[in-house]
């Protein structure tokens, strides 16, 4: 026999619409639930403090007892010895007093004196700035093109594309000659090495001039490497 089931007491199509009516009803508990508040009662009073009197403790001052260092030992007893000599002993070091008067034959080394400008001439002191300083021959102009001329630009330079400008300090001595030549900011092993040939083998200058006297003078060239 065939159970035969009417439509509408069929809930199998009302499933979906329960669950979603579950849902929104447990949602609405969940958010009471965090929205609930309780309020505290009143007190009537927040108790009463107690005051309790400190005794205040009365701390002893004391005083460190001085240690006093022991007196200084006394001083050791000298006790003078006399040797008695009698007359007849000869005595061996005897002091000798010889006559100290010159006469026309006495001769008397005297030690040269040096003068203040031998003195100067020894130390040979290198200025930095003087009344007449050092001029290449022909002036700065000449000396830029005498410089452009000699240098040589370093293939190992070029080929990494190295530039930059060198500065090279030297000293113009009083006879216009260049001596110890130095890099003073350099840009690479090559190029320093060029600018320093080139200097080294810079002509006599006119030296320069300290109160009309010619003097060691310190000075600085900078050459410039620049690509094409």
């Amino acid at each position: 026999m065939d159970l035969k089931k009417s439509i509408k007491a069929d809930l199998e199509n009302k499933r979906n619409v329960f669950l979603m009516l579950g849902l929104v009803v447990a949602l609405g508990v969940t958010l009471l639930a965090f929205e609930w508040t309780s309020k505290p009662s009143k007190a009537d009073s927040l108790g009463s403090i107690q005051s309790q009197e400190v005794e205040e403790e009365i701390i002893p001052i004391t005083r460190e007892q001085e240690i006093k260092p022991p007196p200084p030992p006394p001083p050791p007893k000298v006790v003078e010895v006399l040797n008695i000599v009698e007359d007849d002993v000869e005595i061996e070091d005897e002091l000798e007093i010889e006559d100290s008067e010159a006469d026309d034959e006495t001769v008397i080394d005297v030690a040269p004196v040096i003068s203040a400008e031998e003195e100067e001439e020894e130390t040979a002191e290198v200025f930095f700035i003087v009344e007449d300083m050092p001029e290449f021959p022909g002036g700065e102009l000449a000396l830029r093109q005498y410089i452009a001329k000699q240098i040589k630009y370093p293939v190992i330079a070029q080929e990494n594309g190295i530039q930059g400008k060198v500065y090279v300090t030297f000293v113009v001595s009083k006879d216009g000659s260049i001596t110890n030549a130095g890099i003073a900011r350099g840009v690479d092993p090559s190029l320093d090495k060029e600018a320093l040939r080139v200097v080294n083998r810079l002509p006599r200058w006119k030296p320069g001039k300290q109160r009309g006297k010619a003097v060691n003078v310190s000075y600085t060239v900078p050459i410039n490497f620049v690509l094409q």
